[in-house]
């Protein structure tokens, strides 16, 4: 079992080769040494520029680590942006904030040398090494939360309490578990429990996101591991890759983020062989309970340094994360259960007005939910003609995709407004619908509110246009990075590219699959502007008016040649019957800055 290392003496210790710090594969591994070479090179970057705060954003988490212990030994405090969308970037250099790693004109660390190790470091002052992070908008605009160090070091000393034996496995394993993660950690759930929770344990993390189930199970069960997920993560694995090398491999699965529906915890626990340990809390308030359930009503157990009472209704928590020793009172309600435990009620801040009535969004969720039609529900406030309405983004059950189906579209709603009748009143009632084979989610697993609007504002563009016939279909985007991103595509038979393919049975044509890719992966990523070739591309089965189209883009340097770089693709569709994947399409094309590249 590693040496436990505190966070704030990391970058001071002598160069230690044989601590693994990051895992690519058995023959591509970073150590604590590699690190500190790093940091330097990061510090010796930092220490230049006058700047006392800095946004970090880096996709690499290795590279990340480095960029951040170097910040804060070079005095900066720390900005952890969420995202680098346009905004977020312009939001941060108009705040005079330097801009660090993977944004657009940021500081880069200087290549690496032999000297950049040579730093003469003092331990950090817990209480002085600051950062600022953001919450994740689910419940409206994001809010930058300020954190101390000691904060920080707290929680991972409860992490390591709570679950550190349990992921060490049996002595006679010994080996330390490589974690693996889907979520960023560029938010606060990745950033402890990829970044620094591993960086004190000396235990390895893995130096990708595994969005993929393929990727998955290939990655997990290489060797013992460790999963670090989020509910609308954990929903989408599948069956068709064969998990037995993960089930035997794996030690622990985390969940965050978001209420973990006890039907998921159960489908992961037979895929994965763990039931995943549920962590609550915010970026508030850090962790506050975990549980591992093996039934709906388990109740949550508190990590040893927290404590908890009711304020009203209201869970209200104490613990060294807090920015002082005084009550925190949350948006949760909940209720005592056991001696040290309490169970959730749901949010009590989700309240609006409507017409100068209080409206809970919370409770149209949760009635939603208790019907056989909803599988997940959220609700928010639209703008319509009449003012602002409740509108609902729904996950239809297999029963509710048939209700839907069986019925005309009013008739169907009404079905599920009267279903709201007996506990929301008339004004509250939703007036905009929007029903879709996954809820939206960014890089943290989380439906923030920006993106749950964004199905409405675009649907309610496209209603001023003429009404000719599209071709190409809506796009709603699950997902985008720098460098990858996930969206739907809604293929029905209006699209104009069905013409022609045919009459008795339509399908989608190929060239049109690899156009709307190509012009997808150009919006979201900063491809060159010179075609070269393509690669791979592939088509394995056709598809057809009504379906809904997952596309998958990855954004990636060109392996064999540095200036080259390459666009992948993959096409698939979700079998409701199987809750498997049905592969359509894949392919890569190449592009590059010279203007020498030839077309081929």
């Amino acid at each position: 079992m590693a040496e436990w290392w505190s966070l704030s003496s990391l970058a001071c210790r002598p160069p230690d080769a044989a601590r693994t710090v990051a895992w690519q594969s058995d023959a591509q591994h970073l150590s604590h040494a590699d690190l500190l070479v790093r940091t330097g090179c990061w510090q010796r970057a930092l220490a230049q520029q006058p700047q006392s705060h800095c946004a970090l954003y880096l996709n690499d988490p290795f590279e990340f680590a480095a960029a951040l212990l170097a910040a804060w030994h070079a005095g900066k405090t720390v900005l952890i942006p969420g995202d680098d969308r346009p905004d977020t970037v312009h939001a941060l250099r108009t705040a005079g904030h330097l801009l660090v790693g993977d944004l657009p004109a940021a500081l880069q660390a200087c290549p690496d040398d032999a000297g950049a190790t040579a730093w003469n470091r003092q331990a950090l002052n817990p209480s002085a090494a600051r950062m600022r992070l953001y919450t994740s908008g689910s419940q409206g605009q994001p809010e930058a939360i300020d954190k101390r160090l000691d904060q920080l070091v707290s929680e991972l000393d409860a992490l390591e309490d709570a679950f550190g034996k349990v992921l060490a496995g049996r002595a006679a394993e010994n080996a330390r578990p490589i974690v693996w993660t889907t979520v960023s950690h560029q938010h606060i759930y990745g950033l402890l429990f990829l970044v620094l929770w591993p960086l004190a344990a000396g235990r390895p993390f893995g130096l990708r996101r595994l969005l993929y189930p393929q990727d998955l199970a290939a990655c997990l069960g290489a060797c013992a591991s460790v999963l670090v997920s989020t509910p609308a993560h954990l929903r989408r694995l599948s069956n068709p890759p064969d998990w037995t090398q993960a089930r035997q491999q794996l030690r622990g699965v985390f969940s965050s983020g978001g209420p973990l529906p006890f039907e998921v915890s159960r489908f992961a626990s037979t895929v994965l062989g763990q039931t995943p340990i549920e962590v609550f809390g915010s970026s508030e308030t850090g962790g506050i309970a975990w549980r591992q359930c093996t039934s709906a009503q388990d109740p949550w157990q508190l990590f040893s340094d927290v404590q908890w009472r009711l304020d009203g209704a209201c869970l209200t928590v104490r613990s060294p994360r807090l920015p002082d020793a005084q009550w925190w009172t949350t948006s949760d309600r909940a209720e005592p259960a056991g001696p040290h435990g309490f169970r959730l009620l749901g949010r009590a801040d989700r309240i609006v007005k409507i017409e100068e009535k209080r409206v809970s969004l919370s409770t149209i969720e949760q009635q939603l939910l208790k019907t056989p039609w909803v599988q997940e529900a959220k609700a928010l406030v639209v703008d319509t003609p009449i003012g602002a309405r409740v509108g609902v983004v729904a996950v239809l059950t297999p029963a509710g995709r048939e209700q839907q189906a069986s019925r005309s579209r009013r008739v169907w709603l009404d079905l599920l407004r009267h279903a709201l009748a007996h506990s929301v009143q008339a004004v509250a009632l939703p007036k905009r619908w929007r029903f879709v084979d996954a809820l939206p989610v960014n890089a943290q697993g989380k439906s923030p509110e920006s993106l749950l609007r964004a199905l409405f504002t675009a649907q309610t563009a496209d209603r001023t246009r003429a009404p000719e016939r599209p071709e190409m279909p809506a796009v709603h985007w699950l997902q985008r990075s720098a460098t990858e991103s996930l969206a739907t595509l809604d293929i029905h038979s209006g699209l104009t590219v069905f013409d022609g393919h045919f009459e008795v049975a339509p399908i989608l044509p190929g060239v049109a699959q690899l156009d709307w890719a190509l012009t997808l992966g150009r919006e979201c990523f900063a491809i060159p502007p010179r075609f070269v070739r393509l690669e791979t591309l592939k088509f394995f089965r056709p598809v057809q008016p009504g379906t809904v189209l997952y596309l998958a883009l990855q954004f990636r340097p060109h392996l064999a040649d540095a200036v080259l770089c390459s666009l992948g693709f993959r096409l698939y569709s979700h079998d409701a019957a199987t809750q498997s994947e049905r592969e359509h399409a894949s392919g890569r094309s190449i592009w590059s800055h010279a203007p020498g590249a030839v077309h081929a």
